[in-house]
């Protein structure tokens, strides 16, 4: 985060704060104004809600037969419970606007301290556009959207020579893009996944040279966090005729690149039964209640730059930490590629109070790690750790390391795209109370210490 001085901010962010606070104090007023105990069974309803109801996704996943049947009732009957308490009770006043002032209250309190600490994105800067740059698309892609977006005819038509794949073949992207280099290649590009996507990012850093991001894969994980359209991937040639740079990391683990994340445990095992492909959503369910519970003889141990967590059922490093999404939104993203920091979240669940914790606590849990570091190594008792990489099935030998490579991609982005999320702060009520009551002069007092110390 870097820090501003724009005018009158200030005096703004007093007064967000000082309604953020009101919102907040608002919500508990409004239940504790609900006639009778409502109040209160409002609160106790909730919170015991959430937590049956983390305990009954625990059954559903670690568990087969009546113990997963029954769970799934719980998953799904007991919000249906407190929905009707909430109604038969004649709550739903006092509910509905306590969750509308909270909700309002934690976005006045962000923008609060965005006025202190405003968020900065990646820094774009100008380039010289590539004379001889090579696309590889694979045509399977995304159900197909290099035919559909006619991917192939634009970008031959912005001067760019196009590899299309085979997808009846197995093909060594990487060896392809190293020929393209030989051959001249002055800036590489993909059309494809983001596993696809991180195998020709490797050459392209390894070679200093600019690196085309064409959101034509499934989820598009990267080229959503590079700010680029993903509704429309012909959008994204439009950098080969008006574009700008972008210096982004790149992840490592075992010797393998990877731009969004390398999984270990639970999901990475699961990734690798033959019948994930086919249908995700079943292997999955099956799979689970073997690898929660019987999670023997492949725990995980995990060494980062400060800390070490021991005994993980699941691990998940990523190119730059994801930050939590914000409310109305779904899925995490990251507003930065350039942190030269890995992600890192662990988690430990051994039964169902647990699970509750995680699902009341979040990160405060004890089953629940985040944090970040440089580089993570990875141990386990077994000889060799399944890894996912970007979503692809891998084993390597234990232990593996992950690390990180600031800055070493060139990526070439249109100026003109929808561009990352900006970064939110975290909502940490104390700071928001003292800014409140802060005098009018001691924002910016306090702002410039803060400049003064980074």
């Amino acid at each position: 985060m870097s820090l501003s001085h724009p005018s009158g901010a200030p005096a703004r962010t007093r007064l967000s704060a000082r309604l953020a606070l009101a919102c907040a104090l608002g919500s508990v007023a409004a239940l504790v104004a609900a006639s009778g105990p409502g109040g209160l069974l409002v609160l106790v309803t909730g919170l015991v809600g959430a937590a049956l109801t983390a305990v009954g996704t625990w059954w559903m996943l670690a568990h087969h037969g009546v113990v997963r049947v029954f769970g799934a009732l719980l998953m799904v009957g007991v919000p249906v419970a407190v929905l009707i308490v909430y109604a038969r009770a004649d709550l739903w006043p006092a509910v509905l606007t306590a969750v509308a002032l909270w909700g309002a209250g934690v976005v006045c309190a962000r923008s609060a301290l965005r006025g202190l600490r405003q968020p900065q994105g990646m820094v774009a800067v100008a380039r010289s556009l590539p004379r001889h740059p090579v696309l590889i698309m694979n045509p399977k892609s995304g159900g197909g959207k290099v035919g559909r977006f006619g991917l192939v005819e634009k970008a031959e038509a912005l001067g760019a020579r196009v590899v299309l794949l085979d997808p009846a073949v197995r093909t060594d992207v990487a060896s392809i893009a190293r020929q393209a280099v030989a051959e001249g290649a002055d800036l590489l590009g993909v059309a494809g996944g983001d596993g696809t996507q991180a195998r020709v990012a490797e050459v392209a850093a390894d070679h200093d040279l600019p690196f085309l991001v064409v959101a034509a894969g499934t989820r598009n994980h990267f080229a959503m966090d590079l700010g680029l359209d993903r509704e429309d991937p012909a959008r994204c040639l439009e950098a080969l005729a008006d574009g700008e740079e972008l210096r982004v990391d790149l992840g490592v683990v075992g010797g393998h690149t990877f731009v969004n994340t390398a999984s270990f445990g639970v999901y990475a095992e699961v990734v690798q039964r033959p019948d994930y492909r086919d249908a995700e959503a079943r292997s999955a369910l099956d799979a689970m209640p073997d690898l929660l519970l019987g999670y023997t003889g492949h725990t995980l141990d995990a060494v980062t730059d400060e800390v070490r967590l021991e005994s993980q059922q699941a691990l998940l490093i990523s190119n730059n930490p994801y930050a939590a999404p914000e409310p109305m939104t779904t899925g995490l993203r990251r507003s930065r590629l350039d942190l030269g920091v890995l992600g890192v979240l662990g988690i430990r669940v051994n039964n169902a109070a647990q699970a509750a914790d995680i699902a009341l606590r979040g990160s405060k849990a004890v089953g629940l790690n985040v944090l970040t570091s440089r580089q993570v190594v990875i141990g386990s008792d077994a000889g060799s750790i399944p890894v996912a990489v970007d979503g692809e099935a891998l084993s390597m030998p234990a232990p593996v390391t992950c690390s990180i490579r600031p800055g070493a991609l060139r990526v070439l982005v249109p100026r003109r795209r929808p561009g990352a999320p900006a970064a939110s702060p975290r909502v940490h009520w104390r700071e928001v109370v003292a800014l409140a009551f802060s005098r009018p002069g001691h924002a910016a007092e306090a702002r410039a210490g803060r400049e003064r110390g980074s």
